[in-house]
């Protein structure tokens, strides 16, 4: 079927403006999105999707186009505005702090924390959400992404994450997913940038056994904190109510398995989701 392009408001968002410079670069070098996917190696619905703004950009594709149109780092710049859009208004915030901040500290007696997902297990998880599309999983998959793009940057922010074995146990997706998830997560579990502890099942309740916390500590030195439930999230900046959280947090890494302890405790873990098709670690 011949694609038609759609009436797009380029100044109703972000997204809707990429969307509209990709097909105002793509027309001006004379273009079909055939040829056009062809050249990025993507694919022609995708491609398609963005440009009408049903669909968020993945992660690579601003520097493919940037790349095609010669248009040095304008798609990128575009990105950085749209992949914002993919999350609730009062986490906008939040994001904006988390891209500056130095330090990230996160707890999560759930699900594994979003920086340290893999894309199969972010859509895994998202797609448990029965009232989204799967244009509206994908885009919240790559807006996912996105965030851990500082991780691989020149200057990464140090991370810290403590994580309820429950996490390691309760399967998302397949067993080879969450035995990818798990090899992911011990590849993250202590390097110079990244440290990882386990809460085991031995430690039993705690004060954040029911939200997922983060702290994030900012270039002038102070800190935010943000406590997230299954729907909604707030962000804390006074200082007595982050102090609160702080010593929560402590408390918390002081029950939480060692650094070597937590790695062999995720090793094990590991050996559950081994299939014949996956190569022992």
């Amino acid at each position: 079927m011949k694609f038609k392009p759609q009436t797009l408001n380029p100044y109703l968002s972000a997204r809707h403006y990429f969307g509209s410079e990709q097909r105002r670069h793509r027309e001006r070098a004379d273009l079909s999105l055939v040829r056009l996917a062809e050249i990025l190696n993507s694919s022609k619905s995708t491609l398609a999707r963005i440009e009408t703004a049903e669909l968020m950009p993945p992660p690579d594709l601003p520097r493919k186009l940037d790349a095609a149109f010669g248009t040095d780092e304008h798609f990128h710049d575009l990105y950085q505005l749209a992949k914002r859009e993919a999350h609730p208004d009062q986490y906008r915030r939040f994001m904006d702090f988390e891209a500056t901040a130095e330090v990230i500290e996160v707890s999560d007696p759930q699900v594994m924390p979003g920086l340290l997902q893999t894309r199969d297990y972010a859509y895994a998880l998202l797609r448990c959400q029965e009232d989204l599309t799967e244009e509206e999983v994908e885009a919240l998959v790559n807006a996912r992404m996105s965030r851990q793009d500082r991780q691989r940057s020149d200057s990464p922010p140090h991370r810290w994450a403590i994580i309820d074995e429950s996490v390691l146990r309760r399967r998302v997706g397949s067993r080879e997913c969450m035995h990818k998830q798990l090899a992911s997560l011990l590849e993250q579990a202590d390097t110079p940038n990244s440290k990882v502890q386990v809460i085991p099942f031995s430690a039993g309740s705690h004060a954040l056994v029911g939200a997922t916390l983060i702290l994030l500590t900012l270039p002038d030195g102070s800190t935010v904190a943000y406590e997230e439930g299954i729907r909604v999230g707030h962000l804390y900046e006074d200082r007595d109510a982050v102090k609160k959280w702080r010593r929560q947090y402590e408390v918390l890494r002081a029950n939480a398995l060692s650094l070597s302890e937590s790695a062999q405790l995720i090793r094990k873990a590991m050996e559950d989701y081994q299939t014949c098709d996956t190569p022992p670690s």
